[in-house]
């Protein structure tokens, strides 16, 4: 008898959904039909190229992809708010930037987002293009306390009211209707069960639901967009691997609930508050990330890391507040047979003995400044090695120097195996004749 999801290993789930990923759906539910039979060909060689690269095995030769921020938008010649407010532009410029750079694998156009959808919400968190930046920057986050030091017992003991309630009517102005609604748990028994219902009716709240509605419709919109242009790609033989994200619990507090400047305070007065806080979060990351992948169909889960890097914290600190939790949701994700991937922004040089012991064969880290040659020897028995040409050679650099580094790289870490060309940090600026060296280079010089 077949092994349900649930009776499966984690070794089995990886198996599962990388063979799902093989034999791609397409938007009607149906197997995806290939444009050609070499396009199904090169869409698989690149889903088996990037699984024997995250297990640490060699196929035919090193991956290569680009990892991009803007830069596609800039190459095509629209700005950001172009981008977020006009789908098919945002679609068309990343579907120029795969075509004519020929990587791998490619990531999607999601990266600049639908402005109206924002609008809609009157999100508070960030300013984009036509809302408190020109129309050819990039969005910005606005930091601030959107939690106070004293809310952490509301947190600890219902992680999902506080959002509700507290969290998302700070950084949506069109949703303070939720912090009106009382606790779900409340409904209970037929006696007094309309009393939990009243602030339904109320017209603050129901306006909430109105924006939601809203939103939601605009939402389904930008998602049918980007969709189509990951399926026509994969049509065309590059697939799109990549699941959904999640986050360091650190980061989940640190980034938009108490800001840098409330959680490096917390660290010393209210320590044991933060990690309680953090182990009451880690799970809800571990969902949200396997929920992703399930949705998509796609197992690698992104995971920024933002506030873990050399310097930022001592290794003192990291090892008690940052490490912990975030191993527990790279566990976890692996146990569903997911792929956790992390972005380890900045350096994480001081971190490489902390993150080696990981499971072998089951992670992909994409390095930014961190010595790729060290991070091999420490820790590139168990860690798939993603990265790292870095964004400043990709600007200023001429091809001739682009193809130095990446000899360098794939001389001195993949070789054996467990590599993948790549960037180490996201960009907006690049030169295109050293993005077509670095993809061209690598698979001519990257045989095994």
């Amino acid at each position: 008898m077949e092994k349900t999801w649930e009776q499966m290993s984690s070794n089995e789930k990886f198996e599962a959904n990388f063979k799902r990923l093989l034999s791609p759906k397409g938007p009607d539910g149906n197997d995806l039909q290939f444009k050609s039979p070499e396009a199904k060909t090169q869409y698989q060689a690149s889903i088996n190229r990037l699984k024997a690269a995250i297990q640490l095995k060699k196929l035919d030769r090193v991956p290569v992809t680009i990892f991009p921020s803007m830069f596609p938008l800039r190459y095509a010649g629209i700005t950001l708010q172009d981008a977020m407010y006009d789908y098919e532009k945002c679609v068309g410029a990343f579907r120029k930037f795969v075509r004519d750079f020929k990587p791998d694998l490619q990531w999607g156009a999601s990266a600049p987002g639908p402005g109206k959808f924002f609008e809609i919400l009157d999100y508070k968190l960030y300013a984009w293009p036509g809302h408190g930046v020109a129309p050819e920057h990039s969005y910005q986050c606005i930091e601030g306390e959107y939690m106070t030091a004293n809310e952490y017992d509301l947190l600890i003991t219902d992680p999902s009211l506080y959002f509700r309630n507290f969290y998302l009517p700070r950084v949506f102005g069109a949703l303070g209707g939720f912090a009106m609604l009382p606790p779900p748990t409340g409904i209970l028994e037929m006696y007094g069960l309309a009393f939990t219902f009243i602030p339904y009716g109320l017209p603050p709240v129901q306006n909430t639901f109105k924006a939601l509605f809203d939103a939601g419709a605009e939402a389904l919109k930008w998602a049918m967009a980007m969709g189509g242009l990951d399926g026509e790609l994969a049509a065309s033989g590059v697939p799109n691997i990549l699941g959904g994200f999640t986050k360091a619990p650190f980061d989940t507090i640190g980034d938009t609930l108490r800001g840098t400047k409330g959680i490096m305070l917390d660290i010393y007065r209210q320590p044991d508050k933060l990690i309680r806080a953090m182990e009451a979060i880690a799970p809800i990351m571990i969902n949200m990330g396997v929920a992703s992948a399930k949705q998509t169909g796609n197992p690698l889960i992104f995971i920024p890391l933002h506030k873990g890097a050399d310097g930022f914290l001592s290794d003192a600190q990291f090892r008690k507040f940052y490490w912990p939790t975030l191993e527990q949701v790279i566990l976890g994700l692996i146990d569903e047979g997911c792929i956790p991937f992390p972005a380890a922004e900045g350096g994480y040089n001081s971190r490489l003995e902390v993150i080696k012991n990981l499971p072998a064969g089951k992670t992909m880290w994409m390095f930014d400044q961190t010595d790729l040659l060290k991070a091999k020897k420490i820790a590139g028995k168990n860690l798939c090695i993603f990265g790292n040409v870095p964004s400043a050679l990709l600007e200023l650099g001429t091809p001739a120097e682009i193809k130095d580094y990446a000899k360098k790289l794939i001389d001195n870490v993949g070789m054996d195996g467990g590599f993948v060309m790549a960037n180490g940090a996201f960009f907006d600026k690049a030169k295109p004749e050293n993005l077509t060296a670095l993809v061209e280079f690598t698979k001519e010089y990257g045989k095994y």
